[in-house]
This record gives structure tokens, sequence and C-alpha cells, in this order.
């Protein structure tokens, strides 16, 4: 498999393993079948693994664990998160540590390579528009995150338990934009790539998306860049995997990727092997993170990946397929 620069850690294999398929969040499989993916996944030439304790309350990380029965092979590389919120002042040391802590330990290394606040980072005093009553589990104030998450983050650096630390991207725009251009800069940055730019269900503010302004932003400093999301949590491929209301917004972008499919068909791919060759054409990418939960799912995007980038023309007609 073909690799891409990926900021600081050097280089990594073009597609990177994700945990929310091996957790169970993108439909059912089984303990035995995740364990088989990860082994095929770097058998394939996959080098890094993406995991968290939230996918599957731990489910990702103890896949990974047991896949290698401890430690992981010549050259693999793994990054996990830790989501902090806004705990209150001086808590956040005690918080991250733990979470590290019990993360190393499920997946049997010394050592994460990476990582990621799973947290957004929002203005101090900053009220989210929608599931307010989440935020102080899910948004770290902008005082916080300079004042004692980036410290935190560089402490383990230090202590040789992290080897970088990162963000998502997947956040209110103008602060992650602010994060990255801050010293000191992440190391590596999540961001959505996919040819709706959209992050469906999960995105809590009202401001506008702006994903391919992360990803530049990021690209231009240095970051790596994780390309997550590349079929939009299913909406760009033939059909979910699990039961959605009509209202969900991963079923409106299922909806207005109508022509998209239509478009597949035409040129003789899947929509999921398409979609995740615009997301590895997009400029700036270092990786593009398969949320894949067997086999199967893994063989279709290798596959596709070894096709290529797509051609311009190809990337235009998508483009003009699809209302962004």
């Amino acid at each position: 498999m073909k690799t891409r620069p990926f900021g600081p850690l050097g280089s990594v294999s073009e597609l990177t393993l994700g945990g929310g398929g091996l957790g169970q969040g993108w439909g059912e499989t089984s303990r035995e079948e995740a364990v088989l993916t990860v082994r095929a996944a770097v058998d394939a030439g996959i080098t890094l693994l993406d995991v968290a304790p939230m996918y599957g309350r731990g489910e990702a990380e103890r896949v990974v664990g047991e896949a290698f029965g401890g430690g992981l092979p010549e050259g693999v590389r793994v990054g996990t998160k830790v989501m902090i919120g806004d705990p209150g002042p001086g808590e956040v040391w005690n918080r991250v540590e733990r979470s590290v802590a019990r993360s190393l330990e499920t997946l049997g290394v010394d050592r994460a390579d990476a990582l990621y606040l799973h947290s957004d980072i929002v203005p101090d005093g900053y009220v989210q528009p929608r599931f307010a009553n989440t935020a102080a589990k899910l948004a770290t104030p902008w005082t916080r995150y300079v004042e004692e998450v980036r410290p935190a983050f560089e402490r383990l650096v230090a202590d040789g338990r992290i080897g970088a630390w990162g963000i998502t991207g997947i956040a209110l725009p103008r602060t992650v934009l602010d994060a990255i251009a801050d010293d000191p800069a992440p190391a590596v940055v999540q961001c959505v790539a996919n040819l709706l730019d959209s992050t469906g269900s999960i995105y809590v503010h009202d401001e506008p998306f702006e994903p391919r302004a992360v990803i530049a932003a990021a690209s231009a400093r240095g970051c790596g860049v994780l390309g997550i999301r590349a079929v939009q949590a299913g909406a760009l491929t033939d059909g979910f995997d699990r039961p959605l209301p009509e209202e969900d917004l991963d079923q409106l972008d299922f909806a207005r990727a109508a022509p998209f499919r239509v478009l597949a068909r035409e040129l003789g791919e899947s929509p999921a092997a398409l979609a995740h060759r615009y997301g590895l054409s997009m400029p700036g990418i270092s990786t593009v993170v398969l949320g894949v939960k067997n086999r199967a799912e893994l063989a279709e995007c290798v596959a596709a990946a070894a096709l290529g980038p797509l051609d311009v023309d190809v990337i235009d007609r998508i483009d003009a397929a699809v209302a962004r």
C-alpha cells in the first residue's frame, strides 16, 4: 500500500483502520471478525490504527489488544483519544492521565503514537446551540485547552507515553483554526473528508462547517491530516447498516447523495469505493480512516485505494452531482 507524509510522525499508509466499525458503531459484527479484520488490515499494508475509548465503550481498543496479544507488529502505529469536556479547574491532568493509562493497558502497549483531544474546542463562554446539556462533557473552552489540555499532552510526550498529540477538526471552525495557528500546534488533526463536506448528525453548531478550510490550514502548518467520514456515516454507500429515523441528518445526506450513487453506477464502481477514492484525492489529506467492521468491507476499500486517486474530470462530475 502507498504511504504518505503524516506531519511530524513521518509516513503512514494512505488508509488507516478506524475503530468505529471495530467497536460496532457502524453496524453489528463479532469480536472474532473484528480481530480478524485488524490482522487483515495490517497484512494489506495498513500501518496506522485509530481507536478511542468511546468506540464500543473500549471494544475497539480491546479488539486491537487481542489481535496482537500485546504489542504491535513492527512498523504499525496506534492512535487513541480522550474526551475531556470541561471538568473544572485543575482536573484535566487527572482525567487525561487516567484515560491514557486505561487505553494503553487495554491496547497492550506502553506508548500510543498519537493522542487526540476528542472534545470540541470552543470559545470561553460559548453556548452550544444543540445538545447544550452535553456541553460540559463534550466541549472544552479555549482557556482550558490552552492552560491545561495542551500542557497535559506535552507532559505525556515528555514522559514517553505518547508520541504526539492532536485535535479533532469536527468542531467550531473558527476555534479549530485558532488551535492550528496557535503555538504549540497539534501534530495531527482529524478532519472530515467527504464529497458532501458533511458531518451529518454529529455537528452541534449553527456556524457553517468548513472542513476544507481546516484541512488546508492543518496541511499548511505541517500537521498530519486524518481524513474521516469518507462515506459520511454510510450516507455515501448503497444503504445504511443500522436503523435511522427519517429526519436524521445522515438520512438527509443519503437522499442528497442519490445523484452520486447514479454516477457511481455509470462509472462501474460501488458508491463506497468511489467515496473513498474521492477522500484520498482531496488535497492535504495524509490518510483516510476506514470505518469498516469486517474483512469484506476492508477488502473493498483496499481495492479502491489500489486504483489510485480520481481523475480531475471525475472529481468535477462528482462535485456537480451533489449540492454542498
